[in-house]
């Protein structure tokens, strides 16, 4: 290992937190751990706040306002977009790269104005950072469009290698691993799975449920209004072995997002064998991609589409060859995953080039 060099990293205050596990967090803790193995020095800066909404601009003022001329950053997008009034300014002395894990105009039931303001502060923040990171190539390329910016980097999220999954019975074990908010489309999923109560199904969905106690509430009266309580299980975030143990006996990953910049959970379920049932939102069919044969390892539906869900789900209850075809494809596609050191040089190739300006 050699000196790459010093980054200061600006995080959210939560990406050590196992309460409210995320994509982004996950992803934050595995760049700075990668980065330090590749010889950098790297300063984590946590932020507690109510990103993206945090209110009191002071800590990041005060946290970058410290650095001297010519420090690298990189910063978390969700901390970073927030705040341009903060960032814009210090960027014109420090090396700043900002991550973006997921526009902030992206998040599902935003008021319009608020979208739009959050929009136009990414894109003041974004113009002005030395660098910007997105987490796809799509990601890439919608970001590059929307705010007008000459270059995007890309660097997907990694994945570990894992045993392959035992499951249940081969069909009827579905699980959802998501925080429970509406741009992940629980809601979506319930009614899918209200048109099956015929079938043989059960479905854990594992996430936080206190980002939006209100879109919870309504997710657990619709769920016992389809009387679906005792099928339907929200066992609330999961970590580790706990985790790994709910895809081990997963048949199926149903992720029915009206929006994704990636989606980790897809190639975590890959890398285990385990078929996908997702939408065409975002990234998601490109993050899905297919086995070296050309075979899809799961399903694509329209986003917002419970009935095209629905359609999809009974075609994986009833068609056994589907059912193999799909789980045959998802084991040849886990050597195809993205490895967390392939990220991590990803990202230390953006940092370099800040180094060398």
């Amino acid at each position: 290992m050699t000196d790459a060099g010093a980054v200061h990293v600006v995080l959210p205050g939560d990406v050590d937190d196992d309460r409210v596990p995320s994509g982004g967090n996950v992803y934050d803790r595995r760049a700075c751990q990668g980065l330090g193995a590749l010889g950098w020095t790297v300063r984590q800066v946590p932020l507690p706040a109510a990103w993206p909404l945090p209110g009191d601009p002071g800590g990041l003022a005060r946290s970058l306002a410290a650095l001297p001329d010519g420090t690298v950053v990189l910063l978390d997008g969700l901390v970073a977009c927030a705040m341009p009034e903060v960032v814009v300014p210090e960027a014109k002395r420090l090396r700043v790269a900002v991550l973006v894990h997921l526009p902030l105009a992206d998040e599902t039931g935003l008021r319009p104005e608020v979208a739009a303001a959050m929009d136009a502060a990414e894109r003041d923040t974004l113009r002005a950072a030395a660098a910007v990171i997105a987490t796809s190539p799509h990601a890439a390329r919608d970001l590059a469009a929307r705010h007008g910016l000459p270059q995007v980097h890309v660097a997907p999220p990694g994945t570990d290698p894992a045993p392959p999954a035992r499951g249940t019975d081969g069909a009827s074990r579905l699980l959802c691993v998501a925080a429970v908010t509406p741009r992940k489309g629980h809601d979506l999923l319930v009614r899918a799975l209200g048109a099956l109560a015929d079938w043989p199904w059960t479905c854990h969905c594992v996430g936080a449920y206190d980002r939006d106690p209100g879109f919870v509430a309504h997710l657990r009266g619709l769920i016992a209004s389809l009387g679906l309580e005792r099928r339907v299980v929200l066992t609330g975030p999961r970590s580790g072995a706990a985790l790994a143990a709910k895809y081990g006996s997963a048949d199926l990953l149903v992720l029915p997002s009206r929006q994704e910049t990636f989606g980790m959970v897809v190639t975590e379920a890959l890398a285990r064998g385990v078929p996908v049932l997702t939408t065409t939102a975002g990234a998601l069919p490109e993050t899905l991609g297919r086995a070296p044969g050309g075979e899809p390892p799961g399903l694509l539906v329209p986003p917002g589409d419970p009935a095209a869900l629905a359609g999809a789900l009974r075609r994986w209850l009833d068609e056994p060859d589907l059912r193999r075809r799909l789980r045959t494809a998802a084991e040849e596609r886990r050597a195809m995953l993205t490895t967390w050191e392939t990220t991590s040089r990803l990202l230390a190739d953006v940092l370099h080039g800040l180094v060398r300006r």
